[in-house]
């Protein structure tokens, strides 16, 4: 069953930490974590950025602002954190 982000966020209802995930150049998993209250339908429509100079071989300090859209269709709750945790995977986009 494909989910849609108004799955996704009544998902998010019953966790306490979302978990964005991405890959790097290289393939290996990266991720950084928001409070699940964070999570919106507009951080679905416009991405969260971040500093794309953090993950190896994505930009220069100069050029680092990166943008991560979020695939509902990915979400998951992990059983694996201690924490309630929704994992989200995401897209890398340079918002230039």
């Amino acid at each position: 069953m494909t989910k849609t982000i108004a799955d996704v966020l009544k998902m998010s209802k019953e966790v306490q930490i979302v978990d964005l995930r991405f890959t790097d150049l290289p393939g290996i998993w990266q991720h950084f974590s928001i409070p699940a209250r964070e999570l919106t339908e507009e951080l679905f429509e416009e991405g969260i950025g971040f500093d794309g100079s953090s993950i190896r071989g994505f930009q220069e300090i100069h050029e680092s602002d990166m943008l991560l859209m979020l695939d509902p269709t990915t979400a998951f709750v992990d059983s694996i954190p201690e924490v309630p945790t929704l994992a989200i995977l995401c897209d890398v986009y340079d918002p230039v």
